[in-house]
């Protein structure tokens, strides 16, 4: 992707490292014209594109689990055509190895004989945006090392280690549905996602123009940049200076504690995961215009932050576990009064 398309950002001020100076108002009219590229090749869901959206401005992880054929990857590509920055996508398998997602080191020859040194071929993780399509069908050994990568941004191999360029987002998906052949992620694992959420079907009169417009065919292969990857980083640094008061401290916590005290779940959020709504809440707000957050910043991205990081007890559970923890979190929303 080129740095000369003129949808991308003009000349700003710049922070003494170079980064574009970003206030929230510079910030959320940013966010709004990702959102808008995006949703040029995913019609009809704005509030995933939107939560999609604060999850990158976020520094976090997103994981997307959904049915086939629903978008998950024309989401990931749009998002990647709307920032000027490398894209990569890994489709996760059986037999993929650590070192097809992370890269190896290889003999170096000089006149066609081995030199005794090597040379690092980084892997498909160094992109800034990356697609880990169906990651649960990859083996737990795989997944770990993507994961471990992800939480550390950075890559070791053979003893050197090899930093991420910022930013760094990955968008993992997986089919909840498929037992045959997967390795579902464990907990522990889930938890390096700052957000899961589920796309959906899309509305019958959304459906209707899919059919006729077909956007991912038409719409995506047309996507410029609107952003580069320094806008990103900047809109990062924002949005970890949004206000954060001590009555949205006191709220958050609330919901924390009762997620550990609630008689249906086994496992309450932990000190990681309200670290996440925090971050998280900060983006929502960035994204809104604000430098501060409010008590439905938190309120609003409590299932897609908290949902995945709770394990429900076995004594209590009447379906399926990704099924129940959002109803149980909804619960626990409603029983919580918000701070004014």
């Amino acid at each position: 992707m080129s740095n000369t398309d003129n949808t991308l950002s003009p000349p700003e001020l710049s922070s003494p490292d170079g980064l574009p100076q970003m206030d929230s108002d510079r910030a959320a009219e940013m966010a709004a014209r990702i959102r808008a590229n995006v949703e040029r090749a995913l019609r009809g869901k704005p509030e995933i594109v939107c939560r999609v959206v604060e999850t990158l401005i976020a520094g976090g992880h997103l994981l997307i689990e959904d049915v086939p054929g629903v978008g998950k990857t024309t989401l990931a590509r749009a998002l990647a055509r709307s920032i000027d920055a490398k894209f990569a996508r890994i489709q996760f398998t059986s037999d993929l190895l650590p070192s097809d997602v992370l890269g190896t080191s290889i003999p170096e020859t000089r006149d066609g004989l081995p030199t005794g040194l090597f040379s690092f071929q980084p892997g498909p993780i160094f992109a800034n945006v990356v697609l880990a399509d169906e990651i649960n069908r990859a083996s737990p050994k795989t997944q770990s090392a993507l994961l471990e990568a992800m939480a550390e941004r950075s890559v070791s191999v053979d003893g050197v280690t090899h930093s991420l360029e910022a930013p760094h987002f990955v968008v993992a998906t997986q089919n909840p549905l498929e037992h045959h052949g997967v390795h579902p992620l464990p907990e522990s694992q889930l938890d390096r996602f700052l957000v899961r959420v589920a796309i959906g079907y899309p509305a019958p009169e959304d459906e209707a123009a899919v059919l006729r417009d077909d956007p991912a065919a038409t719409e995506l292969p047309q996507l410029a940049p609107v952003v580069t990857g320094g806008d990103v980083v900047a809109l990062q640094r924002a949005a970890n200076e949004v206000k954060f008061d001590g009555a949205i401290v006191a709220y958050l916590l609330s919901i924390v504690a009762e997620t550990r005290d609630h008689e249906a779940l086994e496992i309450g959020v932990s000190p990681r995961g309200a670290i996440a709504m925090r971050r998280a809440a900060q983006a929502r707000a960035l994204v809104d215009g604000r430098d501060f957050c409010i008590p439905e910043d938190v309120r609003d991205l409590a299932v897609d932050v908290f949902a995945h990081r709770v394990t429900v007890d076995p004594r209590s559970r009447r379906g399926r576990a990704t099924e129940e923890t959002p109803w149980i979190i909804r619960e626990i929303l409603d029983a919580i009064p918000i701070p004014l």
